[in-house]
């Protein structure tokens, strides 16, 4: 019942953020020098949309080496797997039995320069002389939680347990900067598998 009354908190929070123009301008606000570090923040975010996804990159400094899965040619295989029973042998165990199909291989990675999510948020704040930790899990243990009906530009939104899968940057009127698979990109904020609360750095 908690999960779901959470579930109903969080629906309820950004429908408001994204149906409510002007939203924002009704909660408390920022002092003019932080609202200016959050402008640097989001600036700082949005100036490297369509650098790559990279695994392990991206730092205070900028985007740096990571890995990204490589780019597969999808050829045409055999399907091992499919086997004709009619031409098995049954009748006596351990003969005619098809053979063990192997494991699918890692898919193979390549070294690319970019961000990762939490990567890009080091990034962002580095801008403006604050130091998160690297990894999104550590990063949701940092600054002020906040509801989501709560949320002001600046924060950050957190997916999986504790934050621990990734992190994005909120900007206002339902959207977020975010790596993707594709590199950095804006997208509209998504509710699924985000934690309950979001993290608020800059008061």
């Amino acid at each position: 019942m908690r999960r779901v009354r959470v579930f109903v908190v969080l629906m309820l929070g950004f429908a408001l953020l994204a149906a409510t123009p002007g939203l924002a301008a009704a909660q408390p606000t920022r002092s003019a020098t932080n609202q200016k570090a959050v402008e640097i923040v989001i600036a700082r975010a949005l100036s490297q949309r369509g650098v790559p996804f990279a695994y392990g990159g991206g730092g205070a400094s900028g985007p740096s080496k990571g890995t990204a899965a490589a780019p597969t040619a999808d050829p045409a295989q055999p399907d091992q797997a499919g086997v004709d029973a009619s031409a098995l042998d049954l009748t006596t165990p351990g003969l005619n039995l098809p053979a063990a199909v192997p494991a699918p291989a890692p898919a193979p990675r390549v070294e690319v320069v970019g961000f990762d999510a939490s990567g890009l948020m080091v990034y962002a704040y580095a801008g403006v002389g604050v130091k998160l930790p690297r990894s999104s899990g550590e990063m949701y243990k940092v600054g002020q939680k906040v509801m989501p009906s709560l949320a002001l530009p600046g924060d950050l939104l957190f997916y999986g347990p504790e934050g621990t899968q990734s992190v994005a940057l909120f900007i206002g009127n339902g959207k977020m900067v975010e790596t993707t698979d594709s590199g950095v990109a804006v997208s509209d904020v998504r509710t699924k598998d985000m934690t309950p609360y979001l993290v608020r750095i800059i008061a």
